[in-house]
């Protein structure tokens, strides 16, 4: 849960004022970070509240950590009592290019920006824990360090530092970088000024984020259903998607950007310039022949080192399948007929479903073989249902 608590011996002391601030700052730009704001808690029991009702209308879906540990989410300082101030580092992963163009292309598998690199956690984690050595080595301050993987909610306090401000998609927005901010956090026991004030929401009337969700996600403005988000249902959620889903799906085989990617302040962001976020091209545009072929072995070693790895790989074929089923490519049919005798009914329920949709005259073909010997009540259900239709 906390990455790193430091508290080294010192080499040289740094008055503590903004001047200390400034070393702290300059150092980080050097380690690749665009952004570093600073924030109190004070105005915190606000996002507590948005919480609350988030778990209250159970929006988490499987993502039950979240209820679990809603009451330390609920103020930094229930992880860390010491706690006085958040430093909050902005690291840009903006693409040179619209996401949107890639989802023409029904053949292939469409994978969230973000997971197209080697895993992000990695990267700023190892970035945070030199910020804190730094800190630690010229103060006496104590930190601990965060990043998207700890009971604690990194987006208000980016808003609250003034970095940007959590737009109607419920992610942050950055006059700078647009929607495109990994996020880092460093807690300390400092009470460091706060960072400047200014107007923090600039969405205005636009609601273009709400309007592009394909599955109409928002309940309203600000706030999200995860349980009809893509992002949920090809990553956190662990069995089948509803049918209700799928055909909205499309070829996004692992998360969506859809809302980020639309959003017009992103006319402003720049493109990442980090080398160790640079785009893994084996990750763009595969064909959903090639992916779909993949045994275990191969989908390890492919997605090593990203975040597709931690999808595991029954729920990447769950994925792949759909992806296929919505292509309206018939020469994937033999790929989703490979796949009726996979070992998980995971697998075997949507290779049924994609073969319906390709082939009605193959899915009764196959059926006819299969139907009676099948034991799994979902999978058996599948073949009912193209059946029906």
């Amino acid at each position: 849960m906390i990455l790193l608590l430091l508290h080294i011996t010192k080499i040289w002391i740094f008055e503590l004022t903004d001047t200390f601030f400034d070393k702290i700052e300059k150092y980080s730009k050097s380690l690749g970070f665009q952004d570093i704001k600073v924030t109190n808690f004070s105005d915190f029991n606000i996002y507590s509240k948005h919480l609350r009702e988030f778990i209250k209308n159970k929006f988490y879906g499987e993502m039950n950590w979240i209820k679990e540990k809603s009451l330390i989410r609920e103020n930094p300082t229930n992880i860390w009592e010491e706690a006085k101030s958040a430093l909050v580092f902005g690291l840009n992963y903006g693409p040179d290019y619209s996401p949107f163009s890639e989802l023409k292309n029904k053949k292939t598998g469409y994978i969230s920006i973000y997971a197209r690199r080697k895993d992000y956690h990695k990267v700023i984690k190892s970035k945070l824990k030199n910020i804190g050595r730094f800190i630690c080595r010229n103060s006496d301050i104590k930190v601990k360090v965060f990043v998207d993987t700890a009971p604690i909610m990194e987006k208000p306090l980016a808003e609250l530092s003034n970095m940007g401000w959590i737009g109607k998609h419920t992610n942050l927005v950055s006059k700078k970088y647009g929607s495109w901010l990994f996020l880092g956090i460093i807690l300390t026991n400092y009470n460091f000024n706060q960072s400047k004030k200014h107007k923090i929401n600039n969405c205005g009337t636009c609601n273009a984020c709400n309007e592009a969700c394909p599955t109409n996600a928002f309940t309203s403005p600000y706030k999200l259903d995860a349980r009809k988000c893509i992002s949920y249902l090809t990553i956190e959620h662990k069995t089948h998607i509803k049918r209700k889903y799928r055909s909205l799906i499309g070829n996004r085989i692992f998360g969506c950007d859809d809302c980020l990617a639309v959003c017009p302040w992103n006319k402003f962001a720049k493109t990442h310039s980090d080398i160790k976020l640079d785009i893994n091209n084996n990750l763009v545009l595969q064909p959903l022949k090639s992916l779909v072929s993949l045994d275990e072995e191969s989908f390890r070693k492919k997605f090593s080192g990203t975040p597709l790895k931690r999808l595991g790989y029954n729920r990447f074929l769950r994925n792949i399948l759909i992806a296929i089923g919505n292509s309206g490519d018939k020469s994937l049919v033999d790929c989703a007929i490979n796949k009726l005798e996979h070992n998980s009914s995971l697998v075997r329920a949507m290779a049924v479903w994609a073969l319906f949709q390709l082939s009605a005259d193959r899915f009764k073909e196959e059926k006819k073989l299969r139907y009676s010997k099948e034991r799994d009540l979902d999978v058996r259900e599948e073949w009912h249902e193209g059946n029906i239709k």
